[in-house]
Formats: C-alpha cells, structure tokens, sequence
C-alpha cells in the first residue's frame, strides 16, 4: 500500500496563523510539529516512509521538502507536483499515473489517500483502521472513514452508512454539510458519520470507476505522466466526492471512533489543545484574569487578559485577530477582504521562507526595508541583481561567502558588513556548518520583493532569458 498525503491546498481558515503562503499544513498544533509532519509520522506506523508520499504545487514544494527532510532525510523527494490546482478527483488520478510509471506499481496496489491537515489520535488506533481499510479496499471497495459524531456539527459533511459489506458498510448516501436541526437528527439517528476526506482502493478498482463516472478524467489516463502533467490545467476542476463517490456502487464507510480533527476553525483548538480549569486554551506568553473559555494564541511577546469571557485572541507580529468564540468561520471574510484590497497581511507573514532559509521583515517604510535573513548550512541564494535597490548586509552568526559583480568571492564574518550597489550582480553563500544569521538592510525607489531578476538558481528559479 501507498498512502499519499493532499498537501496542494491553501486554508487560510486559521488567519493569521495561516495565509496563502504558510497555509494550515505547515502550522504547528498539538505537538510542537506541523500538521504536514503529524500525518507524516502517523502514516508512519501504517506503511515504511519511503512508502509516504505527498502530492503539493510548485508554491509549497520547498515548505513539503523541508518538513519530509526533518521527519526523515532519506523521503526529501517523495513529493508529487501538480502543475495547478485542480481539486481531489484530478490529484487522485495523477498520483495513480506516478504510481504506476514511476514506482512500478501494479493495478492491485492499494492507494490511501489523507488530508494534510487534520490530528488522529491514538496513532495505534487510526493504523488499524487504516490497515483495516486495506483490506476492504483489495476485494473492491473505495473505503472512506467516517468519524463517529460527538456533536452536531454543522461544518462537516456527513456518510450514512447501508448494509454491511467487506467488513465495511456500503454508502447509503452522502449528505452536505446540515443546518443545526438536521445535524441533530443525524446524531440521534446513529447511522451517520462526519466525512473525513480519507480513502482507500485500488488502482484498478478507481479507474473502472473513473471510466464510468468521470470519462474527462479516464480519457486522460492512458497518457505518459509527462503529457499528464502538461495536459493537467485541462483538467475539470472537481472533487472526488462528486466525481465518483457519490456516483459509485463500490463506494464504502468504515466507521472510526477516535479524536479526529480537521482543526477547521479556532473554534476547534479545544479539541487539540486541552484548556486549563477555566476553560482557556493559552499557547505562548498568556496571562490570564478573571478569564473563561477564552483562546488566546501568541507570537513572543506577553499577552495579558482581564474579564474576559468566549473570545479568541491570536496575535501575529503584523496582525491581530479578536473574535467571539462561534463565529470563527467568519475568518475567511477577514481574508476575503484583506484580499481585494491588496493587503500584504492575506497572503504573506513577515516571516518568509525560501527554499535556502527564510528573512524576517523586521522594519519597512518608504524606500528603505531592513531584513533578518538565515541561511541554512552550505546553502546560498540566487545569482541575481535589482534594478531599484541598494543592499547593506552586516553578518551577525556565521561567515557568509559574498560575490558582488565581477569581483572575486570574499568571506565577510561576525561584525563585519558588505555592501552591493543597486543594479550590480551578486551572491550570497554560506560555506559554514551553522545557520548563517545577517541583517540586511535595503534603501532604494522600490523596495518589493518582486524587483528581483534570478541570473542562476540552484532551486530552478531562474528567470528565462
């Protein structure tokens, strides 16, 4: 069996933590490590880890690669790319095309696919369901598991489950996500299941029913994974639910009892993070008066609340979110609008990660921007220049290895500065064994991060000439 984890999405639900470019699967909830790596390391003790893969884009290649790399070296590039987003159906099929050419695998081999995003707890307990599934899945089901409701919720949709089939139970239905009064019949009802976005089949057993079902996707399938891949924006931009599942006559639920959480919203962090006697869920510096069932996230700084009562507080360097608890799904408004308004606070934090490190914006005004820049171990930054921008670097750890124009390479260390000229080529390197820590400071007409031409790019960034 291969499991592959969905890793392409951009929730921002969980703003300003997460935003399009650090979405939900890179945060870091209920145990000090991403989502990303969780499902990771829980998937672990189903399949060996060269068995894990995750299809993602381009955009958050280099985030997957580093969270593979820091579960286990040797899984770096078990990544599947999609060209552009096309939903779960079209990912489903291109991850059964790598599959077959690039790991050999037959049209017995069961796929499970996961969500990046969500916590499963005890480890134990998901592994026998998932292997569970895997049987189900060879004599022909397409399983997904439902989970047991412990409430009506509203932002789930639901399985009814039918007669038993496999040692699963045949899909009597699926159900959108209900108003209150439905939801509370669902749960007294007993036989539906909030729908967790895993499945289990075959590869054989999904491409009879994309045959029948989804004939834009199968006429697709017999193309070599190159032309599958260029052909992907051709692609019909639809869910598997609606392309097969809800169609099809193999689908399957298997039941599963256990905490399960697609952490959809800041109301659901109760449900990861246990709260205190009074009911607060605090993650950072948080002290807290007179204070109930409020949660209060922090980045560093002290954060102090007195008579407070059903709030969510999350604080970021360049954003605040305060909201009453219940009407946390209204954050994709606030994301919606900061959107249309161009606001920088949408989509990017201060702390911007790149493929060899990352830079924090420590100060910006008007034609000056001044940048903590780390740059990882025997890693260096594009061979570029900028047309509207001068940069001053002042090494603060490490030795950096700087190329300024034609000139040769020099080693400029700890309380030494460099400077390069606007217009002029260069390169920085860090030759070392330990971070390299650097402030930069940038003074120019135009200080945005889009006034860069990439002359050679180790990562592939490099700017067509």
């Amino acid at each position: 069996m291969k499991a592959v984890i969905l890793a392409g999405g951009s929730g921002t639900r969980l703003w300003p933590v997460s935003r399009y470019g650090f979405p939900k699967q890179f945060v870091k909830l209920g145990g000090g490590k991403s989502l990303l790596c969780q499902t990771v390391e829980r998937l672990s003790a189903v399949v060996p880890l060269k068995d894990i893969f995750v299809i993602t884009n381009e955009a958050y290649r280099f985030h997957v690669q580093e969270d593979l790399r820091s579960v286990s070296p040797d899984i770096g590039g078990n990544m599947i790319l999609e060209p552009v987003g096309r939903n779960t159906a079209p990912a489903i099929a291109l991850v059964m095309k790598y599959c077959q050419e690039k790991l050999k695998c037959g049209r017995d081999e069961v796929i499970f696919i996961c969500p990046s995003d969500h916590i499963i707890q005890p480890v134990e307990k998901f592994a026998e369901y998932a292997r569970q599934a895997e049987a189900a899945a060879r004599a022909g089901s397409i399983v997904t598991f439902g989970v047991k409701p412990g409430r009506p919720e509203t932002g789930y949709g639901y399985i009814k489950k039918g007669s038993k089939t496999n040692g699963v139970y045949k899909v009597a239905k699926f159900a959108e996500k209900p108003d209150l009064k439905t939801a509370q019949k669902y749960l007294k009802a007993g036989d539906y299941y909030w729908n967790s976005g895993m499945f289990a089949f075959t590869i054989e057993t999904m491409l009879a029913e994309f045959r029948a079902y989804a004939p834009e996707i199968s006429r697709r399938m017999p193309q070599t994974l190159a032309k599958m891949t260029s052909d992907f924006k051709n692609m019909p931009s639809i869910s598997i639910d609606y392309a097969v599942m809800e169609k099809s006559r193999k689908a399957a639920v298997l039941p599963i009892d256990l905490l399960w959480s697609d952490v959809g919203s800041w109301d659901s962090l109760p449900e990861v993070i246990k709260p205190d006697p009074d009911g607060n869920v605090k993650v950072g510096d948080v002290l807290a008066l007179d204070t109930q069932k409020t949660i209060v996230m922090g980045e560093g700084r002290l954060i102090s609340t007195v008579g407070l009562k059903d709030l969510i507080i999350i604080d970021t360097p360049d954003a605040l979110l305060i909201a009453r608890r219940g009407q946390a799904q209204r954050v994709k408004e606030v994301v919606e609008t900061l959107r249309a308004k161009n606001r920088k606070e949408g989509v990017d934090h201060l702390t911007v990660y790149r493929p060899w490190g990352y830079f924090v914006i420590l100060e910006e005004g008007p034609r000056y921007k001044i940048k903590r820049i780390v740059l990882k171990p025997g890693q260096k930054v594009s061979h570029q220049m900028h047309f509207h921008r001068s940069e001053h670097w002042v090494v603060v750890k490490g030795v950096a290895k700087v190329t300024v124009g034609k000139g040769k390479a020099v080693l400029v260390r700890e309380n030494e500065s460099t400077y390069v000229p606007q217009g002029a080529s260069h390169r920085l390197e860090n030759p070392g064994k330990v971070p390299l820590e650097l402030i930069e400071v940038q003074n120019g007409e135009y200080v945005g991060e889009d006034d860069i031409v990439r002359l050679e790019d180790k990562y592939g960034r490099a700017d067509k000439k």
